[in-house]
């Protein structure tokens, strides 16, 4: 699935070509998405200027004057822009056309949404109860000794509960605790001041990197611009079960915990 550096890469490819512009119309070829799209959708928004691109958590924001157009790629879905004269693939369900130029979602799974938020998109239920962003002002360290103090559960699940903190799934979970020297087993409750410090530091550091690298490939993932990421290439450890760590040789691991495989090197991330 999408994570956040994929989806934030994905933001800041489209919003160049339609962020500014008025949507000319709403082509809906295929409304059986995870969250049926509203056939009234396309007389809400046709006509109207588009006055930003967002992301929140693994959200796309389309904002309008009248309300927000929130767009989840679902398991392996894209959103980019194409020529408007481009013909339309099998699994291309909608375009957002602006003139010469189309934002068109492809899902193949029909796992994504396009659902619409009248008036303010934060008060929308997928919206409303996400925690902070891990890249803004909101995460620190003094929030994540804060949301720890008492938890049993394990450090990689709390970094994962978009309650807490949005948009830190499975990959990068695992790369930012390696970089932290942190075993994804370590009971939350046990970090202390500086070992919380430093996973904000490190959080921070592998979400920047990967947006830099475009994001990763996931199954067919592309960018607004159609072009794979390419971040996998530097993964310290997920997915290198048996490999050797690239810090100091050891076999990377593979554990299951809450039914998500983790990745670590019982090296560099020994339990405290």
């Amino acid at each position: 699935m999408p994570e956040l550096p994929e989806v934030e890469t994905t933001c800041r490819g489209i919003r160049p070509h339609v962020q500014g512009r008025s949507l000319s119309r709403l082509v809906v070829r295929n409304p059986r998405l995870r969250v049926v799209v509203a056939a009234d959708l396309p007389a809400r928004i046709e006509g109207a200027r588009l006055d930003a691109v967002e992301r929140r958590a693994k959200y796309l924001l389309l904002r309008f004057p009248a309300g927000t157009v929130i767009v989840h790629l679902g398991m392996s879905g894209s959103l980019r822009v194409v020529a408007t004269a481009e013909p339309a693939g099998v699994h291309d369900h909608v375009d957002f056309v602006f003139g010469e130029a189309a934002l068109r979602l492809r899902d193949p799974r029909r796992f994504g949404m396009v659902v619409w938020q009248p008036g303010e998109a934060a008060a929308h239920p997928l919206l409303a109860h996400l925690g902070p962003e891990p890249l803004g002002d909101g995460f620190d360290a003094a929030y994540l000794l804060r949301i720890t103090r008492g938890l049993r559960a394990p450090i990689k699940h709390v970094l994962m509960d978009s309650r807490k903190l949005v948009g830190v799934g499975n990959i990068y979970a695992s790369e930012s605790l390696f970089r932290a020297r942190i075993h994804p087993l370590e009971p939350a409750g046990q970090l202390g001041p500086r070992r919380c410090a430093r996973l904000v530091e490190c959080v921070r550091e592998t979400l920047a990197a990967a947006i830099a690298a475009g994001g990763s490939t996931l199954r067919d993932f592309v960018g607004g611009d159609g072009r794979p990421g390419y971040f996998q290439q530097q993964y310290f450890v997920y997915g290198r079960h048996g490999e050797p760590c690239r810090v100091c040789g050891t076999p990377v691991r593979r554990i299951v915990s809450a039914q998500r495989a983790s990745f670590y090197c019982p090296r560099c991330q020994r339990r405290a």
